[in-house]
């Protein structure tokens, strides 16, 4: 148990972030999802579109904290490889 007063603020702040936090990385998981979908679907102008505004949620991300740099960029390059492959 946190005993001096650093301690118990830190374990407050945590919290917060990690609330804040998983909000980010979720949002970035449904517009993922979304371009999964359209790729699932055939929809080529659909899946780039959604691959647009993925790739500017990862990115924040990473600027953020909550994802690693290099995941992002392998997110991106596999995604717009299977776009890219629709056609």
């Amino acid at each position: 148990m946190a005993n001096t007063p650093q301690a118990k603020k830190r374990i407050r702040r945590n919290d917060r972030r990690a609330e804040i936090n998983g909000a980010r990385v979720s949002r970035i998981r449904t517009f993922v999802k979304q371009v999964e979908a359209a790729l699932a679907a055939g929809n080529k102008d659909q899946a780039a579109e959604a691959l647009r505004r993925v790739q500017p949620e990862l990115a924040r991300g990473v600027s953020k904290g909550v994802v690693h740099k290099n995941t992002a960029a392998r997110k991106v390059s596999r995604l717009s490889k299977r776009v890219a492959a629709l056609g």
